[in-house]
């Protein structure tokens, strides 16, 4: 009877790491998954964009608006557009905010969460992947304004800016939302949207992009943050960890995340 006892909590130390190692494949099939299921809405939802915008005249009286409409100001104001350029070709271009996320995505490999390291990288790579598929098979021409101010390569539509920006500023809030005070949280995720909102206005400002583009990116990017994230969630419920606000981030364990001591060399 005594050696039944003692070989109880070893039998449940197995028990658990089993249901983990299957929580975590089930995660793993989820993620995948969930980039797959974004992938195809997003082309579908191009699709679907381009033909409304061909057909219903109010879409395209809206784009001709704001892109002559801001063209004009932008022309008028030389040390605003200066400005517009900083911040969309510096601050929040998509190698920029791709680099933060790689960077990010390494603090949390050194923090030995894997898992919310895993999401953040697969987030950020069927963000970019959905945005180039979807603009070669839409293949829209973006506008053709006299005196540009400024010139982007490539189709128009969705904004790869506006979606970098959407799936890479998600990502920042939803990591890090944990490790800010609670009182600075909601300034945080202010600061996130205008950010996004920001980002696209300078594509439209600078005339390089329908304003169409800039909605499309938003979207797309939204659709890819909340596919991931509802995978994350699934397996936190899977593993037994509660659900969690998403204004409190994915994963308020990682406060307590320490990488683990490396052994002394002699």
């Amino acid at each position: 009877m005594h050696d039944l006892t003692a070989l109880r909590p070893l039998r449940d130390r197995r028990a658990r790491r089993e249901r983990r190692r299957q929580a975590d494949r089930r995660f793993g099939v989820r993620l995948l998954a969930a980039a797959g299921v974004a992938a195809v809405a997003a082309v579908a939802f191009g699709l679907l964009l381009t033909l409304v915008e061909g057909q219903w005249r109010p879409l395209s009286r809206l784009d001709a608006f704001a892109a002559q409409d801001l063209h004009r100001y932008a022309m008028r104001h030389r040390e605003w557009t200066a400005v517009l350029r900083l911040l969309s070709d510096r601050i929040w271009d998509p190698v920029t905010l791709r680099t933060a996320v790689a960077l990010l995505t390494a603090w949390l490999v050194y923090r030995r969460a894997w898992r919310l390291a895993a999401w953040a990288a697969v987030t950020a790579v069927a963000g970019g992947l959905v945005g180039l598929l979807v603009k070669s098979v839409v293949g829209r021409a973006r506008p053709v304004l006299q005196d540009p101010v400024a010139h982007a390569p490539g189709y128009s539509f969705p904004s790869g800016h506006a979606m970098t920006a959407t799936t890479s500023f998600a990502i920042f809030m939803l990591i890090l939302a944990p490790l800010l005070p609670r009182a600075w949280r909601i300034t945080g995720w202010c600061v996130a949207v205008l950010c996004v909102l920001g980002t696209g206005f300078t594509r439209v400002a600078l005339g390089v992009h329908w304003f169409s583009d800039v909605l499309g990116g938003w979207l797309l990017g939204l659709t890819v943050v909340a596919l991931t994230a509802w995978a994350f969630e699934a397996w936190r419920v899977d593993a037994g960890r509660s659900r969690t606000p998403v204004s409190d981030g994915l994963e308020p364990e990682l406060t307590e995340a320490t990488p683990e001591p490396r052994p002394r060399t002699r």
